[in-house]
């Protein structure tokens, strides 16, 4: 590519943020990020478009302030309770043996994207696994071997169909046009994540406010992916529940005092708990705050183990760990996950974008920063990725 292409990504979550890059000779380079306060949003459901919109426009022209550029699209993240995901399975019977070509591969993987989906639910998008010969199975890529029967299993990613035209909707009344949706799992992976350590075997989980997306890799194929209904705003109302405060207030002790693992932290110390009317401040120790944070942080980690579990990848996540989200700059939180998945943790921040700043280098702007990788990586495999032989064709990966 000798032109530059701007590449935008969109996280409009409950906090939404913006990114704006440049795509020049394959490289990609920062020019402005934007964020603006959540508004709109209940249960990681949108209750409220406009104000979901307005939100959307504030993040935008902050990050069009910065680039000094005017964009006109983005790759825009979806997760909560809207997406699941599942294995799905396309057979192409040749009728009689020959050499498979890249045709026959693509059109086995078009098979196994053709789902019998409820009226409400729609694809978001599909991963190739492996190809299925004549009944051997782990085929990467079997151009050229010789088959009566080719069998495509994919990793199917849907999503709510409602849940997805409001967002889509909110996205348009901000006078953005959407390149696509991505599920912020595995955005955040695209961002946090290297190819080889896909491939080794890898766990991304992205703790947002209301929910957690988790993206889970082996053989550099997804193999799970599912959306946990806890997020770092139960914990913050837990610490509001048990310590009879407010949300805000809980907040600041969550940020300034929590920790997701007893031990870490001087648990005998006391911090200050704000009262209201009038009523003098109270006293706590520390570890009466950990505690009901550890609770919730252990319950959400069972949950992701459970899932990883299902996918049989108890044993193979060579690489471990990753968290990205709000929720995964509480303290502690690697080293509870280390010890609940019995595998290494630790932070993921964005690779790879030229001219990332310090004041967002951190795990809240992740799944920003993944989707705009993958819109530029949209642009420029464009063209390629329609002559690509095998899985590499098929997806922007």
């Amino acid at each position: 590519m000798t032109d530059p292409v701007l590449a935008v990504g969109v996280d409009a979550g409950c906090c939404v943020r913006c990114v704006i890059c440049r795509l020049y000779d394959s490289r990609l380079e920062l020019l402005g990020y934007g964020e603006a306060p959540a508004r709109g949003w209940n249960r990681s459901r949108i209750a409220d478009q406009n104000s979901v919109s307005s939100a959307i426009r504030e993040a935008v022209a902050e990050a069009e302030r910065l680039a000094q550029v005017s964009v006109e699209a983005a790759v825009v993240g979806i997760g909560g309770a809207a997406v699941a995901g599942g294995h799905h399975r396309g057979v192409y019977e040749f009728g009689r043996p020959r050499d498979i070509e890249p045709g026959d591969l693509r059109y086995a993987f078009e098979r196994a994207t053709r789902l019998r989906l409820e009226d409400h639910r729609l694809l978001l998008q599909a991963f190739p696994q492996d190809f299925t010969v004549d009944g051997r199975a782990g085929y990467r890529n079997p151009r050229g071997v010789r088959c009566a029967r080719l069998e495509a299993n994919v990793y199917a990613i849907t999503a709510d169909l409602q849940d997805h035209q409001f967002l889509v909707s909110a996205v348009h009344q901000a006078h953005l046009a959407v390149e696509e949706t991505v599920f912020e799992g595995v955005a955040a992976a695209y961002a946090a994540v290297l190819p080889d350590e896909r491939g080794r075997g890898v766990a991304v989980v992205d703790i947002g406010m209301q929910s957690t997306e988790l993206a889970v890799y082996d053989g550099d194929a997804l193999v799970a992916a599912a959306s946990i209904p806890i997020g770092g705003e139960h914990l913050t109302r837990d610490l509001a529940i048990c310590l009879s405060t407010s949300m805000e207030d809980a907040e600041m002790l969550k940020r300034d005092y929590g920790c997701a693992l007893l031990g870490l932290t001087g648990d005998d110390n006391l911090v200050e708990i704000p009262s209201h009317d009038g009523r003098p401040p109270r006293e706590a120790t520390r570890r009466q705050v950990n505690v009901i944070l550890e609770a919730r942080a252990e319950e959400l980690l069972e949950y992701v183990r459970a899932e990883v579990a299902q996918a049989q990848m108890e044993q193979s996540l060579l690489e471990g760990v990753v968290l990205c989200g709000g929720g995964a700059k509480l303290s502690g939180m690697c080293d509870l996950a280390e010890r609940i998945l019995n595998c290494q943790a630790r932070n993921g921040l964005a690779i790879g974008i030229r001219n990332w700043p310090e004041e967002i280098n951190n795990t809240e702007w992740t799944v920003a920063a993944g989707l705009s990788m993958y819109s530029a990586r949209l642009k420029q495999k464009l063209g390629s990725r329609r002559r690509a032989p095998g899985i590499v064709g098929m997806v922007v990966r």
